[in-house]
């Protein structure tokens, strides 16, 4: 079983380093950026990538519901059903991403209505997001394929795909940025073009390497969805779940931007070494989503159950490591994401947040994982939605004297108590 996950999770973690990675050179950029406040260029960076997290994570479903599909196909064998699959959600991704640009307005209104920056962050995020609006076709459409690719057990082709995205997107943005003088802007036009490259090389992927599987596309028929009924109603589930994920993660946001430009500074710091963490949690959930997947469409729940206890071995083990650097490192870190000392020495006051996330959150990351898989996508639904009313409550419930501070602890709950309602869920399903 360890090297079943191992051939998932090792290509599916390096492929998610490359992600943090990248989020950690744009805010290193924008902290070195001339012509401004370290501070006021970390915080537009933030914004902007929110106001995409808040519209993107709302179709998570066309990577994580198309990877538990398409593994179960896969361990049917059903080939038929892989190829809809496919087709179904890279043409869903495709007319997602057109209502995206055509409504490009009223979302970075309603966004950055939500968020409530300051005056000069609101206009840097402003034009980034105006640039990076159009990135919205290949950024989706790739989720898909990307799911595809990893419920076929393929987590080797993702991997190429991420990395070679995130390498583009760095090279071209400090091109951009430095050598093109585009300053601010040139960040997300690096993202922009990175995305687009992505696609074509994705497609070409595909056909060289399942050219049984895109032959047996019917683009007429991908677009008519017929016979998609379990496509959608796993992923409205999956949808409603990133729509709450979303609203916590906006009530974040603008609660840290509403606090000042320095403290929305400090907790993106901070949120880049969840961010980190996650990350590497997720190439073990990943793992789960493939093989906890195949095994269920086997029918065969023995081999599921001992996929479950290996992916909580491995999970604890990449959870004591980040513990242990977050708590001896954390200047050390901070400074690689800015050279402004006034934003470190804010940051160091809540250094130890990032030893406790990774314990909190380290189970729910693993449950997402296997409940993809498994297609039991209500219940993630339901856990979410009970954190959600846990963070809320708690937030208001405590001092006002804790300022910041409460914002993390409430964090941590929400974290906690997905792993618990989780936890809890899969022990009542075995028992039945």
């Amino acid at each position: 079983m360890n090297r079943e996950i191992f051939h998932i999770a090792i290509p599916a973690i390096v492929t998610n380093v490359t992600i943090p990675l990248l989020g950690l050179i744009d805010t290193a950029v924008a902290g070195h950026l001339s012509g401004g406040s370290g501070a006021t260029f970390i915080s537009a960076v933030a914004v902007g990538a929110m106001m995409f997290n808040l519209i993107y994570w709302n179709f998570g479903f066309l990577r994580m519901g198309t990877s538990g599909l398409t593994a179960q196909a896969f361990g049917r064998n059903d080939k038929t059903e892989s190829v809809k699959i496919l087709q179904h959600a890279t043409a869903l991704g495709f007319l997602i991403s057109i209502c995206i640009i055509a409504l490009q307005w009223p979302l970075q209104w309603i966004t950055l209505l939500a968020i409530g920056p300051s005056e000069e962050v609101r206009e840097l995020a402003l034009s980034y997001f105006y640039i990076g609006v159009w990135g919205a076709p290949p950024t989706l459409m790739m989720m898909g394929i990307k799911g595809w690719l990893l419920g076929m057990q393929d987590s080797r082709s993702p991997m190429a795909i991420s990395i070679g995205v995130n390498v583009l997107n760095i090279l071209i943005s400090l091109l951009a940025v430095f050598a093109l003088g585009l300053g601010f802007k040139g960040i997300i036009v690096g993202t922009v073009l990175a995305e687009w490259i992505g696609l074509a090389y994705s497609i070409w992927l595909l056909k060289h390497k399942y050219p049984a599987h895109i032959s047996a596309i019917s683009v007429s028929q991908a677009f008519r969805f017929e016979g998609s009924a379990r496509f959608f109603k796993v992923n409205s589930h999956i949808f409603i779940r990133s729509t709450l994920m979303m609203l916590q993660a906006l009530f974040f946001t603008a609660a840290g931007a509403r606090s000042g430009d320095m403290t929305l500074a400090v907790n993106t710091l901070i949120l880049q070494m969840a961010i980190l963490f996650s990350y590497f949690m997720d190439g073990i959930a990943f793992a789960g989503e493939a093989i906890a997947g195949k095994y269920c469409g086997r029918g065969d729940l023995a081999s599921e159950r001992s996929c479950v206890i290996h992916l909580f071995g491995w999970a604890a083990v990449f959870t004591a490591i980040c513990t242990a650097l977050y708590t001896i490192f954390p200047k050390e870190i901070f400074t690689l994401l800015t050279n402004d000392n006034s934003v470190v020495a804010a940051a160091l006051d809540y250094r130890w947040w990032c030893a406790i996330l990774p314990i909190a959150g380290m189970a729910a990351f693993v449950w997402d994982g296997v409940f993809i898989g498994l297609t039991r996508t209500r219940a993630m639904m339901q856990a979410v939605g009970i954190a959600l009313a846990v963070f809320f409550i708690s937030y208001a419930l405590l001092p006002h004297s804790m300022g910041n501070h409460a914002l993390w602890l409430a964090y941590v709950g929400f974290l906690a108590t997905r792993s618990i309602v989780q936890t809890l869920q899969y022990g009542l399903q075995k028992s039945n």
